[in-house]
């Protein structure tokens, strides 16, 4: 269970001040559900993601994770207790193949077979991918699924998406549903 108490977040402004993103939020969200946060541009969904996986860090407030709070967390040691990040705009790795990218993330040694499941889970052929360059020769959309893949493979206690759509044309994104759908079942929680 995932549970945000009072919750504040700010950033600089203009005028030597302080500028709220995150007023005092409060949020459970119990086991195996999924829950889309929507909302126009600067409404403050990336900075909630942000939050929650610990690249940014709260002005006040406790994140809970299953009772304990890891509000002082950083991002590693988050990932180390199952929080996984999806980016709004995949990272883009010069020199290491998508298996090898599949392969850290799972954390384990991956069978090519396996990998190859996973590309073939978000809509991805796998023999045209899994010995690519995870790179700027792929679109947005085949890094956004390729990064969803790492995902299925890191096989999270809680994942948090930042815009999972980004880049994805609709008949894809149809597809992404399901594999949202199967996360949902398969693992505790996904954001």
């Amino acid at each position: 269970m995932l549970e945000l108490k009072n919750l504040c977040y700010s950033v600089p402004d203009e005028k030597g001040g302080r500028k709220e993103i995150i007023h005092d939020l409060d949020l459970t969200v119990e086991d195996n559900k999924l829950v889309v946060i929507t909302g126009p541009n600067g409404s403050g969904k990336s900075t909630l993601a942000r939050l929650i996986a610990g690249i940014e860090k709260p002005d006040s407030g406790s994140i809970l994770l299953d009772g304990e709070d890891i509000t002082g967390l950083s991002i590693t040691e988050r990932a180390n207790k199952g929080v996984g990040f999806a980016f709004q705009q995949p990272v883009r790795f010069k020199g290491i193949k998508v298996f090898d990218l599949l392969r850290i993330a799972s954390g384990r040694k991956l069978k090519v077979s396996e990998a190859c499941g996973y590309l073939s889970e978000v809509g991805l052929c796998a023999r045209d991918y899994i010995m690519r360059e995870a790179n700027a020769s792929l679109s947005g959309g085949e890094l956004k699924r390729i990064e969803i893949a790492t995902v299925l493979a890191r096989n999270c206690r809680l994942t948090v998406f930042d815009e999972p759509e980004a880049g994805i044309d609709l008949w894809s994104f149809q597809n992404l549903i399901r594999v949202f759908q199967s996360l949902r079942e398969n693992i505790r929680s996904a954001y």
